[in-house]
């Protein structure tokens, strides 16, 4: 059973994403526990490296904002899996070429010394397309063509800026997110 002050923290951390839009970088960092890992399109690696990554991003080209969804919790004792619904707004500013991503945002939670922190992430993709903000502009159509649908348009903006999309992701319904649940389940059910 989730109590409702468990439900509010965990709710709080998957909000809190939006401090990487606003650049509060250590408010960021403080979402994770120090051995936590990110693997998304762009990165893979610990949280404490993505938040340099992000920073570093946050001062290029490319713009990105999130909008995050009410969260599902399945939590056994002090540890919790949580899918977050999430679309990802980016925009190249100086091609003027922007993609729209849905997708959700799976996380393992657990909370340590009294608090909830990130200790995995991973985005599972539904659906992308582009965004013209100034009319259509050339794409290397080879490019999107090299990665599944549902995020071909993010990955291309991200390459496109400097952050080479490289491998294949979870997409819904995908054997890789059904890896990434079976193995949260594991998880959820070892003794802590």
């Amino acid at each position: 059973m989730t109590t409702l002050e468990d439900r509010t923290e965990i709710g709080e951390l998957m909000n809190g994403w939006l401090h990487r839009d606003l650049g509060r970088w250590d408010d960021l960092a403080a979402l994770f526990h120090d051995d936590a890992t990110i693997e998304i399109t762009w990165f893979k690696g610990t949280a404490s490296e993505f938040v340099a990554g992000s920073r570093r991003m946050g001062s290029s080209d490319l713009t990105s904002r999130h909008v995050i969804g009410s969260p599902m919790i399945t939590k056994r004792g002090n540890r919790a899996f949580v899918e977050t619904p999430a679309m990802i707004v980016g925009q190249h500013n100086t091609l003027h070429l922007g993609a729209t991503s849905h997708g959700r945002m799976l996380d393992r939670v657990e909370k340590r010394g009294g608090r909830w922190g990130i200790v995995e992430r991973h985005c599972s993709y539904d659906i992308s397309s582009f965004d013209y903000p100034r009319g259509p502009v050339d794409i290397d159509w080879s490019i999107v063509g090299a990665h599944p649908a549902e995020y071909a348009p993010l990955a291309y903006l991200l390459t496109v800026a400097g952050y080479p999309v490289e491998g294949t992701f979870p997409t819904r319904f995908s054997s890789l997110e059904t890896k990434i649940r079976s193995d949260a389940d594991v998880w959820l059910n070892e003794e802590v």
